[in-house]
Formats: structure tokens, sequence, C-alpha cells
């Protein structure tokens, strides 16, 4: 498979998943409680990560608290559309470093449809790759693999289908 599209640009990566939530649930627990499915071996930072973190709102960080009491930045939110769509800068280098540019940086969209039986789908994008500069085909070729975005999809789904602490409604 050819992953670049026309001209030199890479092609996004694109995974969907359909959970057994509602969108309001799917979208809480992929942004606010993206600490319980995040896998602790997915980090940046230069201990072993303790918490994943999303600020909700625009503008707002995407990070690790690591054991060391240290905290890693890896995003930001570029856009807080609740309960329908979230948008993070990928702030993470091919090397898995830090990347302080956004004109460096690709993004990840995901979007949120509810579906008529109460499901909800879940469509991730990860786009302008070709920012990362010498390191994008690698990048790519990680996001993209099988411990790339759908495994992690599979790990969010699996946690906004489990039941509701308290036993409240999914």
């Amino acid at each position: 498979m050819n992953a670049r599209t026309e001209g030199s640009m890479l092609a996004p990566v694109r995974k969907s998943i359909v959970v057994r939530a509602s969108v309001e649930r799917a979208f809480r627990v992929f942004t606010e409680g993206m600490d319980s499915w995040w896998p602790r071996t997915h980090h940046i930072g230069a201990s072993p990560m303790r918490r994943a973190i999303v600020e909700p709102r625009r503008g707002g960080r995407c990070y690790s608290e690591q054991v060391d009491g240290t905290e890693c930045d890896w995003g930001t939110v570029l856009a807080w559309e609740p309960p329908y769509r979230l948008v993070m800068a990928w702030q993470v280098t091919h090397e898995w470093g830090y990347e302080p540019e956004l004109a460096r940086s690709s993004e990840v969209e995901v979007r949120f449809t509810p579906q008529p039986d109460g499901s909800t789908r879940v469509d991730l994008e990860h786009r302008h790759l070709d920012r990362h500069g010498p390191g994008a085909g690698s990048m790519r070729a990680s996001v993209d693999s099988p411990n790339g975005w759908g495994a992690l999809l599979a790990l969010f789904a699996a946690q906004a289908e489990a039941p509701a602490p308290g036993g409240g409604a999914r």
C-alpha cells in the first residue's frame, strides 16, 4: 500500500470503531478518562508514566504525569467540541521526544457520531504527518502499526463499554 497521496504529502492514518456507549460517554471516556485506557508504555517522559491528561478546553495541554513527579507535554487541544469532536496537535517527534512547534506537529482529529441503536461511531484521523519532516514516514508507520491507533481505539472502546462507575447509564 502506498502511504502517499498526490504530490509528496503523506496520507493520513484513519481508524474507526463503533462502541456500545452514548456519544456523551464515548467523548468523556476518550478525553476526561484517557488515563483509564491509555497504555503506560505509550509515553515520551523520562520516567514511567503515572497518568495521562487532556485539559478539557481549546488550548488545553495534553500531557502525562510521570512517577518521578515531572510532567511531559505531548500535545495541545486545537478544537474542543463536546461531545462530537476533538482535535489535538500531536507534538511528538519520530524519535519520541516533544516538539514544541505546532507548525512541525501533526494533528489527530476524533469525531464521535451517535448511531440509531444508541452506540457511537468513533472516527480518528491522524493527518499532516509530513510536518514531522525527515521522520514523517517512520511516524506514520508507528501510528498505523499494530500497536498504533487501531490498538488504542480497541482499548478505549473496552473502557467506554464497561459499566459506568456507580452503575450509572452509559
